[in-house]
């Protein structure tokens, strides 16, 4: 039996912890932080949340600049655009495979999760509602059983969480507006639409997060 090191328990916490700060938006694109900031926050030394800190910068979220500290990487300008895009053409082309059986188990699946988002916006819960929104998504794109498409959009849904998070937080989409645009979504998926889908994911997705879709 493999036994897993204290250090590396630690420092997979580390990871876990930071990274799950930097999809919320509680370190912000642009924060300069430091390994004893880190470190002092979540009760563990240095060295756990030096190799967090390594990994976050081989994904791509931090950038580490010795003895200043870390960088929490902005948001790239072209960034939404191009996840926008990748999602519209996964998300369409999953729809467009959907079976009429496929249709009638997912349907119930999406009626709940306009529910639980009407509960978490009555709340106040942005951070959850992130969540619930990107599975809203992903629901339909698993129901059209591809490991190939639903592996591609996994690999999208961090950066689709922390753009959703943040644009929330900053008041620039409301919460009423995308539960109404996901009833609308969820509506047309019933109904067996997939070029009246793929009209309404496109208007989603642009308003969403403020890009034009190229092409459309």
């Amino acid at each position: 039996m493999q036994v897993v090191s204290k250090t590396y328990s630690a420092a997979e916490r580390a990871y876990r912890e930071v990274k799950e700060r930097i999809l919320t938006g509680a370190l912000p694109g642009g924060e300069l932080i430091s390994e004893n900031e880190i470190a002092a926050e979540i009760g563990t030394s240095r060295t756990p949340v030096r190799e967090a800190f390594l990994r976050l910068e081989t994904e791509g979220w931090m950038r580490l600049y010795p003895k200043r500290g870390a960088l929490v990487v902005p948001v790239p300008s072209h960034e939404a655009e191009h996840v926008t895009h990748a999602r519209y053409v996964v998300e369409t082309g999953a729809v467009r495979a959907l079976t009429e059986s496929d249709r009638i188990a997912l349907v119930p699946r999406l009626r709940e999760s306009i529910d639980r988002q009407r509960a978490l916006a009555a709340a106040g819960d942005l951070d959850e509602f992130a969540v619930v929104d990107a599975d809203f998504h992903r629901e339909y794109v698993v129901a059209a059983d591809n490991p190939l498409l639903t592996g591609f959009y996994d690999s999208l849904r961090e950066r689709q969480r922390r753009m959703n998070t943040v644009a929330l937080h900053r008041g620039e989409i409301h919460t009423d507006r995308i539960i109404e645009q996901h009833t609308g979504i969820a509506d047309l998926i019933e109904a067996g639409d997939t070029e009246g889908f793929a009209t309404a994911l496109a208007r989603h997705l642009m308003t969403v997060h403020g890009v034009r879709l190229r092409g459309l």
